[in-house]
């Protein structure tokens, strides 16, 4: 007796402790059955409005940046793709999540005599009603092992004198368990799908941040773009200034009589030309701060997006004799820390585990299962016609009900134990061959990628580091000539009050010095860009400008 209440307790534990780790909390049933939200509301853009003084929108470059990631479109795109396969982490779980039953069914029915005992007790109909019951409580441990404690009964009663029991009244507990012995008998097996699932997410994860590298690189591209067209503007203006300057000097002379009338077209015609370029230049500007507006999500406010825009990030980008970038070295750290490698070296350990997967669906399917059942029976009990009392008398029906049944339930006095071997030997198993070999082909696929991405990234390292060198030598050699074009303003403006050179030189030299000025704001945003685009390169970017992905 001891032994048969020591084999129920411990078979009973797994179910309990599995219980009281999965019981449903208070608001279980109001989450279960609520209706579910469809409506999804998108906020509106946020801390634009602590950036605006006197009417204009100021931003640094870090400030810029930083709103970028709180409302940039496609930036929230990429963070809430990751929801999904966080979900498929959830849903590898479920594997392992238990499931309770219970269920009721009464029946009664009406019938014809089937034998001559039905015809004596029932004369002419049958009737009889069944009432069966049972709550079972099942899980599949990461083991493998399945086991399910399940309590069962039914209550019968019907129109036959014969019965001994009416009604009849039973029960029983039955308890169970199967652990596979080769096919899914290790922890390590029964994990892979859930460790599949986190290595998928590892995989979304660095695609997520290869992207968002991509994206802050467009919009402090967008960035620069402004400077650079608002510079260009400015450098444009002054050349129309200058030339309008001309014009009116080239009028007076025309006015006095020292110019021919047909001299007069060439330096309109240059006016003309000069309005067509500051347009263009005027229109390109507003192009590029609608860009920077759509990067930082001001244009979904209507008021935002009318105010001014103005960007106070410098284009020098400082001294670059500290500059200095080791080719190889940037290789290594990009070959290192770039997302987009990561993902590829991820996806090999993925398809790693898909063989593994692959190779254990090719395995028999041999299974040990033992059960243990424990039976009670009751209710009204009627003793046969051979039990006659001493006043020779037929013995009185005997009372009882679900107390007897229970007890000798739990008496375990009349037990069933059970155990067996189920073997599923695959004789030819064709789609777990073709998982298997389309597995080791996806590696072999990955692998290659894996390494013309590293061919790739090496390549886009060098020409990027070649950039940053070549736009380094240019912001120097535009310095110099704007230094010349200095000088040779000073020059014409020394002549020009001798008497020994026109108006029309210091105009043109003038228009140089412009020219000169632009340059040097291109190669500086030039040198910005390049330098922009091999963080992006080596994975540095997102740290460099203080971005920290959730």
């Amino acid at each position: 007796m001891l032994v048969r209440t020591v084999l129920a307790v411990i078979l009973a534990a797994p179910s309990v402790l599995a219980q009281q780790s999965s019981f449903p909390r208070a608001g279980y049933f109001r989450e279960t059955f609520a209706r579910t939200q469809t409506r999804v509301e998108l906020r509106a853009p946020v801390k634009i409005r602590d950036f605006v003084a006197s009417g204009k929108i100021e931003l640094s470059l870090r400030q810029f940046l930083e709103l970028v990631m709180a409302n940039n479109t496609d930036i929230q795109v990429q963070l809430v793709s990751l929801e999904i396969p966080r979900y498929g982490i959830m849903a590898a779980f479920g594997a392992w999540d238990p499931t309770a039953r219970a269920s009721f069914t009464t029946t009664r029915s009406t019938g014809l005599p089937s034998s001559a005992l039905d015809a004596i007790s029932a004369a002419v109909v049958t009737k009889e009603l069944t009432q069966p019951y049972s709550l079972q409580y099942s899980q599949t441990l990461d083991t493998g092992t399945s086991y399910s404690v399940s309590f069962s009964g039914a209550k019968t009663s019907e129109t036959n004198s014969f019965l001994s029991y009416d009604p009849s009244i039973t029960a029983g507990l039955q308890f169970s368990v199967s652990q596979p012995l080769i096919r899914n008998r290790s922890r390590y097996i029964n994990r892979l799908p859930l460790i599949m699932a986190q290595s998928s997410y590892k995989v979304s994860d660095y695609a997520m941040r290869s992207q968002i590298l991509g994206l802050v690189n467009n919009a402090e591209t967008a960035y620069w773009n402004v400077v650079s067209a608002r510079e260009t503007l400015r450098v444009d203006e002054q050349a129309r200034d200058t030339t309008a300057a001309y014009l009116k000097f080239m009028q007076q002379q025309l006015d006095l009589g020292a110019l021919s009338p047909l001299d007069i077209y060439n330096p309109k015609a240059n006016l003309a030309a000069a309005e067509v370029t500051v347009s263009q230049a005027r229109y390109a500007l507003m192009q590029a701060e609608d860009a920077l507006r759509h990067q930082i999500g001001a244009d979904l406010d209507p008021q935002l997006r009318q105010l001014p825009l103005t960007l106070t990030e410098p284009a020098d980008p400082g001294p670059t004799e500290s500059m200095t970038f080791d080719r190889e070295e940037e290789v290594r750290k990009a070959l290192a820390l770039n997302p987009a490698r990561k993902s590829a070296v991820e996806k090999m350990a993925y398809d790693d585990l898909g063989i593994q997967s692959a190779h254990n669906a090719l395995l028999p399917n041999l299974i040990f299962s033992v059960g243990y059942t424990s039976q009670g029976r009751g209710g009204v009990f009627y003793p046969g016609s051979s039990s006659i009392l001493e006043d020779g008398t037929a013995a009185p029906p005997i009372p009882g009900g679900i107390g007897d049944v229970l007890s000798q339930m739990f008496g375990f006095g009349y037990p069933t134990y059970q155990a067996g071997l189920t073997l599923t030997l695959p004789i030819r198993s064709r789609a777990a061959s073709a998982a298997l070999g389309t597995a080791v082909a996806q590696k072999k696929l990955d692998a290659l990628a894996e390494r013309n991405q590293q061919q790739n990234i090496r390549v886009q390292v060098l020409t990027d580091a070649t950039a940053v060198e070549g736009a380094k030598e240019q912001l120097k050699l535009s310095l110099v000539e704007r230094d010349f074009a200095k000088l040779n303003l000073d020059a014409e403006n020394q002549k020009y009050q001798l008497g020994t050179e026109t108006n029309q030189n210091v105009i043109l030299a003038q228009q140089t010095l412009a020219s000169a000025e632009l340059n040097v704001v291109n190669c500086q945003v030039g040198l910005r860009k390049s330098i922009l685009n091999l963080l992006t390169q080596t994975g540095e970017l997102l740290d460099e400008r203080g971005i920290v992905i959730p």
